[in-house]
């Protein structure tokens, strides 16, 4: 990239507001979003979702952020407010949370559409040439700036940013972008049971990422007919993109590797199978998502803690965490973990054996358990000689969840009952 093309990406990305939309409940989560926005939910051995999103704004030059809030926000506040709350107005650079508050009559948030609406008039305050919405509960590492570039080098009205995703995987879930050979969207179908193929890519659909940059005021005239539109669902897949696509000008723009066109990181955890997979495929020893790259750092907020400690190397009763990643204040003590993300604060007594796991923030294990292919919600107390994850039929009747794919999920509510009803 040459000198001059970046800096015409910094002057976009200065002009630039985005809009994080984290109000998501994340219903095929089950208990695991009970407490939180799908976005508050934990990820990585660190982090939190909303930090992915959040992290590519400030990695890629934007610094005027507003998060749109909803469902059980007060975690996702909590957190955004503890690491993300040290920015500069005076310097033009803000991180401000936006809940659903009946800016605009007497509803909260219907959409994602709606959502951007109900905050017009804070995004106008900021007087942006662009606004970038952007989805916040997916799991990626993504530079703005040249979604940006293209799209005002394309004189585009609206860019959709989109990702190759098998078919199968596509169909039902994600919507679906028809392009020409310049990249203007011919058609978009929302989450179709069918979707079309990328022409020469067999198997292959274009979708959407659920990030979209607009030029601002044509955002907003398209928001103003939106709301006025009786019987709009408020949702940019559903009314706004079919709407425009004919009359005016609409591009994709696929996320691909600048430098090997190859398909970068990108996740979309949404369900319990998803969410473990993404988080195992972290333990790996060259994961593709680099987590290590001080290039592109991911930020997050996190308690000062002690160092892990990993005590007693007896016969027997050895503390040991083998191809894992463990967060600072924990202890393992005489016990072995394979395979497994361990949160911050965990405290695993003696003889524990735990394999393909992901252990939440401040969850203790008693001594003689032994855990495999499980999500254990922050703050779980496990009981001393308890199995999970070895015999689903014993899994269900203690009322943990088993997903079609065995994996396990414990949460402290759960543990309450079992206790209980024992």
């Amino acid at each position: 990239m040459t000198l001059f093309e970046e800096r015409k990406i910094s002057n976009l990305t200065k002009e630039t507001y985005a809009l994080i939309l984290a109000g998501g409940r994340g219903s095929r989560l089950f208990e695991l979003t009970d407490r939180r926005a799908k976005p508050a939910t934990f990820f990585g051995g660190k982090f939190r979702i909303i930090d992915f999103p959040l992290s590519n704004c400030i990695n890629s030059g934007i610094r005027r952020v507003g998060i749109a809030t909803q469902y059980k926000s007060h975690s996702l506040i909590r957190h955004v407010n503890r690491g993300w709350g040290h920015f500069k107005k005076e310097l033009g650079e803000s991180i401000e949370i936006l809940p659903a508050s009946q800016r605009k009559g007497d509803s909260w948030y219907l959409g994602t559409a709606d959502a951007v609406f109900q905050n017009i008039d804070i995004i106008r305050d900021e007087l942006p040439k662009y606004v970038m919405i952007l989805s916040g509960d997916h799991v990626y590492r993504m530079d703005y700036g040249p979604l940006l570039a293209k799209h005002v080098s394309s004189d585009a009205d609206m860019t959709v940013c989109c990702i190759e995703v098998p078919v199968e995987e596509a169909a039902g879930a994600f919507g679906v972008m028809t392009v020409d050979k310049t990249n203007r969207v011919c058609r978009f179908d929302e989450k179709p049971e069918s979707p079309s193929e990328v022409p020469g890519k067999s198997g292959l659909t274009l979708a959407s990422m659920g990030n979209y940059v607009f030029n601002t005021e044509f955002l907003f005239e398209q928001l103003e007919k939106d709301a006025a539109e009786e019987g709009s669902s408020g949702d940019f897949g559903n009314d706004i993109i079919p709407r425009i696509i004919e009359s005016h000008r609409v591009f994709a723009f696929p996320f691909k590797d600048p430098d090997s066109d190859k398909q970068p990181y990108w996740r979309d955890v949404g369900t319990l199978d998803s969410f473990w997979e993404a988080n195992m495929e972290l333990v790996a020893p060259e994961p593709q998502l680099n987590m290590y790259d001080e290039q592109w750092p991911i930020w997050t907020f996190q308690e000062q803690t002690a160092p892990a400690k990993f005590v007693f190397d007896d016969e027997g009763r050895c503390g040991a965490a083998i191809d894992s990643t463990v967060s600072g204040g924990v202890v393992i003590s005489g016990s072995t973990v394979k395979r497994s993300l361990v949160f911050s604060k965990v405290r695993v007594h003696s003889y524990c054996r735990i394999d393909d796991s992901v252990i939440l923030p401040a969850v203790t294990i008693g001594r003689n358990c032994k855990i495999k292919k499980a999500i254990l919600d922050r703050g779980c107390i496990i009981p001393e000689g308890m199995e999970i994850g070895l015999n689903h039929d014993q899994d269900r009747k203690n009322g943990f969840r088993v997903t079609d794919k065995g994996v396990v999920l414990v949460t402290r509510t759960m543990i309450d009952a079992l206790e209980k009803s024992s």
